[in-house]
This record gives structure tokens, C-alpha cells and sequence, in this order.
């Protein structure tokens, strides 16, 4: 694991310009091109209203750098103890125009990137925002491990995206323990009627989901069920993390936990998904 820390270089240089963000973005360029492709809209209008909002958030972002970064060594120590996993990948830590809070690249073993300005500086936040991204890159390097075919993994579909989550869920359980629940989903303080109003219309939900992951295009289905920007079905957005959560809950019940991380392995992975989708909403 190599710690990519570009937040001194933000705080050494800034001042309120678009030539300085610029300079910023040009000094890590392969950092900024994975966000600006799939996690920020890189035009001036997003550079200069990102400008107006960093004096309110500059001493947050100060917090969060100072507590992130002994939070992430102490997640790799985690997974090792827990999971005999190291991370051959780049952490990266910028400061970035409000978009994404944290995510993982689109690579097979994956680095991953934290934006500070969208981060709660409380260290139990941060500890489950952090475990959350690396038990993505956790869930695929014990895959890969087992001998998973990669070819066969659509990672296109919701349903993959739907057992993501609720793996990554899982190991930040078991790596950031003792921590209120909601926090594993929300990561801050907010989540707690969020999580109640899932438990308490988990079958209309979970039945809504069912019938948009087969009659939507996954990119509705996506900013519905597992953006910031979705919940107008019910007004609650990423009601798919919650989703994924109890989808691979039920996994480690039949299967164990090895089983349930390397269930994508199975060539009928996501019929197994829809089976289980439409069993709960009638069991439920």
C-alpha cells in the first residue's frame, strides 16, 4: 500500500483561482483524470463553485487529513489480521469539486481515492468510510485468490453492483467493529432514519428494485438505487447499499462467509440475485 498524499501541495498553493485548481490537477494528472471521467464534471462552472465553498469547509478538510491517515493504516492492519489481505495499490488523498467522497478504480485490484471536502472529520466516520473502500478492493483480491474468471463478472449490471455493496458492507463490520449501525451506511450521523425506514418497508422496497432492475436501464438504476442524486421513489437515496447489505447477509447464512465473498464465481450468479430479490419480497 503507497499513500498518494497530494494534500499538501493544496494547501502550500491554494488561493481562490481556477489557474491554481488547474496547476492542482495537472500536478497528479492520472488521480484527476479517473475523477473527472467518472466522479466529478470537470467544466469552470463546477471548478469556480467548488472556489466559493472550500473557506467553509478548509478547517473540516484540515480534520479529516489529520485523522484519515493513521485511520488508514490502521484499516490495512485490519484486513491483514482479519483476512491475511495486503493492498499492492495507490490511496490517494485530494481535495476534489464536491463530488464523490470516496471510491475504488475501476481496476481488478484496485486503488482508491478519498476526496476530504466531502468527508465527516469524526473518526468513527471515517473509520467505516474507509474500511467500506477498502473491502471492495478486499472482495476482489480474495476473489481473485480463488480463481475467479473475471470475464465472466458483468460489471455492468446492478446486480453486481447490489453484491458489491453489501460486501464491502460486511467487511467494514468486521474491520471498524463497535460502531452504531446506520454509520456502516450513512457514514456520519444522518443515517439512523434512513436505516429505520428501510426495516420498516423492506418489501416494498426491495419488490420496487426487483421490478426496475428488469425493466430500467442500469444507468437509471444506478442514480435511483445507488447515487446521492436518486430517492425519488421513496426519498431516500442508495436504498440499494442497504439492499446489497441483506442480500449478502443471506449468503454467509447458506454459504459461510468465503462462499458468500466468491459467490460471483457461480456461472448463474445472477439468477441466484433475482431468485433471492423475488423470495424475499415474498417472504417478507
Amino acid at each position: 500500500m503507497q499513500i498518494i498524499d497530494t494534500i499538501p501541495y493544496f494547501k502550500q498553493n491554494y488561493h481562490s483561482s481556477i489557474q491554481f485548481l488547474r496547476n492542482y490537477y495537472e500536478e497528479y494528472p492520472e488521480i484527476f483524470k479517473e475523477y473527472f471521467a467518472y466522479h466529478c464534471k470537470d467544466t469552470e462552472e463546477r471548478h469556480q463553485a467548488s472556489l466559493e465553498k472550500y473557506p467553509d469547509v478548509l478547517s473540516d478538510i484540515d480534520r479529516v487529513y489529520k485523522n484519515i491517515v493513521p485511520i488508514i493504516h490502521e484499516t490495512d492492519e485490519h484486513y491483514e489480521s482479519n483476512y491475511h489481505v495486503s493492498f499492492p495499490v495507490d490511496i490517494n488523498l485530494i481535495v476534489g469539486g464536491f463530488g464523490s467522497n470516496a471510491y475504488t478504480y475501476r481496476q481488478i485490484i484496485p486503488n482508491i481515492t478519498f476526496a476530504l471536502e466531502k468527508l465527516s472529520p469524526v473518526p468513527d466516520h471515517l473509520r467505516t468510510i474507509v474500511a467500506h473502500e477498502f473491502g471492495h478492493a478486499a472482495h476482489n483480491i480474495i476473489s481473485n485468490d480463488a480463481g475467479i474468471n473475471w470475464l465472466n463478472v458483468d460489471w455492468n449490471s446492478p446486480l453486481t453492483w447490489l453484491y458489491q455493496e453489501g460486501a464491502a458492507t460486511h467487511f467494514s463490520r468486521q474491520t471498524a467493529k463497535g460502531i452504531k449501525e446506520s454509520v456502516y451506511f450513512s457514514f456520519d450521523d444522518e443515517g439512523e432514519e434512513w436505516l429505520q425506514f428501510f426495516s420498516r418497508n423492506q418489501e416494498k422496497v426491495i419488490s420496487e428494485f426487483a421490478k426496475d432492475v428488469t425493466t430500467e436501464t442500469p444507468f437509471a438504476v444506478f442514480k435511483e438505487w445507488f447515487s446521492i442524486n436518486g430517492g425519488l421513489k421513496f426519498g431516500y437515496n442508495r436504498l440499494g447499499y442497504l439492499i446489497g447489505d441483506q442480500f449478502f447477509q443471506n449468503l454467509i447464512k447458506i454459504h459461510g462467509e468465503h462462499g458468500a465473498i466468491t459467490a460471483w464465481k457461480d456461472p448463474n450468479f445472477k439468477e441466484n440475485v433475482i431468485n433471492w430479490l423475488l423470495n424475499t419480497t415474498q417472504k417478507v
